[in-house]
């Protein structure tokens, strides 16, 4: 069987180009499991840091910012995707034509997940249907964390280590212990 071929337009080869928005407030290890595994579909990943002060973030944008490429920079190495993380303030598939970003990738982790995305992906599609949506399915081990759940746990003391990478844990714990 032969191997497929990326596309070619205009006779020069098309790079797969996905954004992954979210707030990741805090970054979690559900987060870095759908980065993980995009980036073996990608040739460049943009994850697309969004600003929500209703989700009332205990990270600031440039912390989220941070932390994320801390949290990814061995993901770009294992796999040779290039990973961006870039402020995004503006719609998504508006972000995704400023970035050349053909893919939009959500992960999945509950059935109530997938009627949000679902909506979603409709009004995008009829916003640019140039632009996919691709969704990964949360490994089983990751389906129940949420950013929101680890705040609130982390915020009463509980213990999130199994929920979030190092650095962002230590940084996490520094936030709710003021």
């Amino acid at each position: 069987m032969a191997e497929a071929e990326e596309p070619v337009a205009h006779g020069v080869r098309k790079a797969h180009v996905g954004i992954y928005p979210g707030t990741f407030d805090p970054v979690t290890n559900g987060h870095i499991d759908i980065i993980a595994r995009a980036s073996r579909i990608l040739h460049r990943l943009v994850i697309g840091v969004a600003n929500n002060p209703g989700k009332n973030p205990i990270f600031s944008l440039e912390e989220r910012i941070e932390l994320m490429r801390a949290e990814t920079e061995a993901i770009a190495e294992r796999t040779g995707t290039v990973i961006e993380v870039r402020l995004f303030r503006a719609l998504l598939v508006d972000f995704a034509r400023e970035v050349g970003a053909g893919v939009i990738v959500r992960g999945l982790r509950v059935g109530s997940d997938f009627d949000y995305e679902f909506q979603m992906t409709g009004m995008n599609y009829r916003l640019d249907p140039g632009i996919e949506t691709v969704f990964l399915m949360a490994s089983e081990r990751h389906q129940f964390i949420s950013s929101s759940l680890v705040k609130e746990v982390a915020r009463f003391g509980g213990d999130v280590s199994t929920c979030v990478p190092p650095l962002t844990l230590k940084r996490l714990l520094a936030h709710t212990a003021a």
